[in-house]
């Protein structure tokens, strides 16, 4: 997805939270062995779809500001999707006692919720008023300023 963004920032904003997502592989490796168990070849079949589809959209979209308004949303439903994962994973591990584990899943947590804030910023702030001028100068029609939509 960093691959297809336009914005800068963008760009840099999934390849950090590409960076922390790393990190949290190895902290979810690192509990399994505390646990006596090993990460099995699991595939997210909800979450590759989600990737697929993010990439069919941006690849549709020959508009820089229009593909990355889309990636944003794109990216945003990813994180909803992670937040509500290590969301469950929280209440179980608070469940199950699992106090080092309530620990690392609730600072996972709150780095998904940050990332899906940082993504917020970036489309409020540019990426959705560029899109929505880049569909008004494509449509002929008149061009809204960010606070008329």
């Amino acid at each position: 997805m960093a691959e297809m963004a336009h914005d800068q920032g963008l760009k840099r904003a999934i390849l950090s939270h590409l960076d922390e997502t790393r990190g949290h592989e190895h902290q979810l490796r690192e509990a399994l062995r505390r646990h006596g168990t090993e990460a099995r070849g699991h595939t997210d079949q909800s979450m590759q779809a989600m990737i697929q589809e993010a990439e069919e959209w941006a690849a549709k979209l020959k508009d820089p500001a229009l593909r990355d308004a889309g990636l944003i949303a794109s990216a945003q439903r990813v994180e909803h999707y992670e937040i509500a994962v290590y969301g469950t994973l929280a209440t179980w591990a608070k469940q199950l006692g699992l106090a080092e584990d309530l620990d690392m899943l609730q600072s996972i947590l709150q780095q998904e919720k940050s990332a899906d804030d940082a993504l917020t910023s970036l489309a409020k702030s540019t990426i959705n008023q560029q899109a929505w001028q880049a569909l008004g100068t494509r449509a002929g029609g008149e061009v809204l300023s960010a606070d008329q939509y």
